[in-house]
């Protein structure tokens, strides 16, 4: 090898290494800004339109900001969803579904945002990833939906927030919440 290409390479190794600094440098600061997280400044009520909630499982997965508002919404016949808010930004859904009876919470996570790679349940009641959750309600008739079951999904929409582990509790709380709710007969 030449002289002329042993310098070559010996600058490009050191551009290589000089930018890796750089970037390891970029990416220290930028995780220690990372814990001016703006404070959680609201209260959350006991019970989101309609369905008790455990306030400290929903905060959880909630942004930082000074006020929470949450607003029910029925897109169609067989959904329920309660919206909730923070500084008048959607941050989180709560939704009650209504689908066929031998649908599993895996089959029925597959049509929502957010639940690839989730983690399911021995008995396929509960899947749950860091942004998104659905649950099957246990025992719940409806008038209006013979032969269906009702499931509970919940999604992250604007908090950066990816916890599994409290997806799993408010997912499991909340389903467990509908069930002793007015939507199961």
């Amino acid at each position: 090898m030449s002289v002329r290409a042993t310098l070559r390479r010996h600058r490009s190794i050191g551009t290589a290494a000089s930018l890796s600094a750089v970037v390891v440098l970029a990416a220290g600061l930028s995780a220690c800004s990372g814990d001016d997280q703006p404070k959680k400044a609201y209260t959350v009520p006991t019970s989101l339109c309609g369905v008790d909630v455990d306030p400290a499982q929903v905060k959880a997965v909630l942004p930082g900001g000074d006020a929470l508002s949450s607003a029910p919404s029925r897109p169609n016949g067989g959904t329920t969803r309660c919206d909730v808010s923070v500084d008048g930004r959607k941050a989180l859904r709560l939704a009650q579904t209504w689908w066929n009876r031998t649908e599993t919470a895996k089959t029925v996570a597959a049509a929502y945002d957010g639940t690839d790679g989730g983690a399911t349940t021995d008995d396929y009641r509960f899947v749950y990833a860091g942004k998104a959750g659905v649950g099957k309600v246990q025992l719940c008739t409806s008038s209006e939906h013979p032969e269906m079951a009702l499931f509970t999904i919940i999604q992250v929409l604007d908090s950066g927030i990816d916890d599994q582990a409290a997806m799993k509790s408010l997912t499991t709380d909340y389903t467990k919440a509908v069930e002793q709710s007015t939507a199961c007969e």
